[in-house]
């Protein structure tokens, strides 16, 4: 477990992180989402203890990082797939790692293995493709079987079948009940493997829930009906968990409780006619963007205006 309280972190005049309060449980995925410059790189780092708070505390299962009698085994974390000697094999980075950390030699080919890099194991590491070195930095994350895993970006630079083996990896790590924190800009990933989500901008937390809550709070599963009665239809729609809205005077209601089919049932029990039945879905992307659109600190531009144009 991960807990953090009033975490914040200053540089000078700016503030990178700013009051975090949160839990990463165990058992669960946890997406760790916002945009870029948002704070959660340096969030991470005060985890594994590599930046010092500047105010507050974030502990992991109950200690600092740096209280753990073994580290490595403790927390497994992939924040910068290419902090690896150039020089070094796979095989000897791994193995070095576990030397110095006290763990057995034979868990070194487990993770090569677990990871995909048997036949680049003995293959020097500054030759490695982004996505080779990401396969690296996450079985040394895994080298001493920790209790925690959090990992920072970790399907930068994978082709398909390695974010596949990204996705498999962090479920199965989760259902043998450890705890898992992913920072990742891959909103399609995160609404797959995710059970949880901590969502901070410009270094605040601005959510932390479940993908389907934040998903049902931004608007999603929302249902457009038209129909010519449509105070009858809401009488007909009425429940404990459904939500009918629309302006007075028009035939359009937007509903959510309910699905597309559920609503055409209803209304045709009672004889009521629609006009239209249209779904709308929001996707982690569209919740995402919503949540932080006034929280993003780089903005471009679009369109060839912006480009210039030749004197």
């Amino acid at each position: 477990m991960i807990e953090a309280q009033q975490l914040t972190k200053r540089y000078g005049e700016k503030t990178a992180v700013d009051g975090l309060d949160f839990t990463v449980r165990p058992g669960t995925v946890t997406g760790f989402l916002g945009p870029n410059g948002a704070g959660k790189s340096t969030t991470m780092r005060m985890i594994v203890g590599l930046d010092a708070p500047t105010s507050g505390s974030v502990t992991v299962n109950g200690r600092r990082y740096a209280q753990h009698r073994a580290p490595l085994q403790e927390v497994g974390a992939l924040l910068e797939a290419k902090s690896v000697h150039p020089g070094r094999s796979a095989h000897n980075h791994l193995k070095a790692l576990a030397l110095t950390h006290g763990i057995p030699g034979r868990r070194v080919d487990e993770v090569i293995e677990l990871a995909g890099l048997g036949s680049v194991a003995r293959k020097r590491a500054g030759a490695f493709s982004l996505g080779m070195g990401q396969r690296l930095g996450i079985a040394a994350a895994l080298l001493g079987d920790p209790h925690t895993v959090m990992l920072d970006e970790p399907v930068n630079g994978l082709d398909p079948e390695g974010v596949l083996w990204i996705r498999n990896l962090l479920t199965q790590l989760a259902s043998e009940g450890r705890t898992v924190f992913v920072s990742s800009h891959l909103m399609s990933e995160m609404a797959l493997v995710a059970d949880h989500l901590i969502v901070v901008g410009r270094g605040r937390l601005l959510a932390d829930t479940t993908v389907r809550d934040l998903i049902r709070e931004t608007g999603g599963d929302t249902v457009k009906v038209a129909t010519a009665d449509p105070a009858r239809l809401r009488d007909v729609l009425a429940g404990p968990d459904v939500v009918v809205t629309g302006r007075v005077g028009s035939e359009e209601l937007q509903v959510t409780g309910l699905t597309a089919r559920e609503i055409g049932l209803k209304a045709a029990e009672h004889g009521i006619a629609l006009f239209e039945l249209s779904a709308r879905t929001v996707s982690l992307e569209d919740a995402f963007m919503e949540l932080t659109r006034d929280a993003v600190e780089y903005h471009g531009t679009t369109g060839v205006e912006s480009l210039g144009r030749p004197a």
